[in-house]
């Protein structure tokens, strides 16, 4: 949808939404009026959705509803969007940890919240808010890492799919895998689990099809015959029929949920090495080469290198000239 949408848009129009903060997909042009779909969301509460930023630049959102393992009811997505809005303006982000209460990632959308938007207009009106905060979420200038502890299902497997990488933890006891992913892996956005995690898009024994960009997205992660199978079949992701397919690119260990989070953000820093405005234009650039066309990305590109180029950090390495062998 966000590809045929930006298809349709002046070429300024689709820089412009992919890059300026609070720009959505959807609008009242598309029969969305985000106002009155917040006051129908605002009817189903439970849960929160949580955010802690650390000084190092590493943020950890927490979907925080383990009564209902982790689903989100309607004032969590409401929240999601707030703290999106909250990391869009956090300058001194450079990445960001998805995480789920009580080792649980989510379930996807409160049952309760789902029977009472049962026609096909509150569906369109909760897809599209959920669209535009996912993609609001992919297109944030922070490399971001869903760490998926027991299950992802439905919505939340969704969730997963919108972060640049993922992660995941079990019971068990564990020792961190000591190793460093290509650059290429964060452009392919392939998958990292543990034994005993499981993504599953259950959507289908819903009698529904993904909605809040998941099938757009796992198209691009595993193509589209792969893409098919998964959602046609239900089928249960383990770590093996994840690595077998494409989807995961190492199968990891686990360990508490604490020892995991901590983990799982010395893994990020490797990422995020450097000065906030050098890493926030790399994910810029690559959210323009994946989603624009290439003269496009190519000017965008462009752009982004004026906001570096003769920057503290460009100079700084320039006077090290000859150490970075070293």
């Amino acid at each position: 949808m966000a590809k045929s949408l930006l298809k349709t848009s002046s070429l300024s129009g689709r820089t412009k939404l992919l890059h300026q903060t609070g720009l959505s997909l959807y609008s009242t042009s598309h029969g969305f009026y985000e106002e009155e779909v917040k006051k129908k969301l605002q009817q189903f509460p439970g849960g929160s959705i949580d955010l802690q930023k650390e000084d190092n630049g590493i943020g950890v959102l927490t979907l925080n509803n383990p009564s209902k393992m982790n689903a989100f009811s309607g004032v969590m997505m409401l929240q999601l969007l707030e703290k999106v809005i909250e990391l869009e303006n956090w300058t001194e982000g450079k990445g960001l940890i998805v995480r789920g209460a009580k080792n649980t990632f989510s379930s996807g959308s409160d049952l309760n919240a789902v029977k009472s938007l049962g026609t096909p207009e509150d569906g369109m009106a909760v897809c599209m808010f959920m669209q535009n905060t996912l993609t609001r979420f992919m297109r944030l200038p922070l490399i971001s890492v869903a760490l998926v502890q027991g299950w992802a299902l439905g919505g939340g497997a969704e969730f997963t799919t919108a972060c640049d990488f993922r992660s995941g933890t079990t019971l068990s006891s564990w020792r961190f895998s000591e190793f460093l992913l290509m650059l290429s892996m964060w452009l392919r956005q392939q998958w990292l689990m543990t034994p005993e995690s499981k993504i599953r898009f259950v959507h289908k024994e819903m009698g529904i099809i993904p909605s809040w960009g998941g099938t757009t997205r796992l198209v691009e992660i595993i193509g589209s015959r792969q893409a098919l199978k998964v959602l046609s079949g239900a089928l249960k992701l383990d770590s093996k029929n994840a690595l077998n397919i494409g989807m995961v690119e190492e199968v990891l260990q686990s360990s508490d949920e604490t020892k995991s989070l901590e983990e799982a953000q010395e893994w990020l820093k490797q990422f995020i090495q450097g000065p906030p405005e050098v890493i926030r234009a790399l994910k810029k650039s690559v959210c323009s080469g994946r989603e624009l066309y290439l003269e496009e990305a190519l000017q965008n590109e462009r752009d982004l290198l004026g906001t570096v180029w003769g920057g503290p950090a460009n100079l700084e390495a320039i006077a090290k000239k000859g150490k970075f062998n070293k």
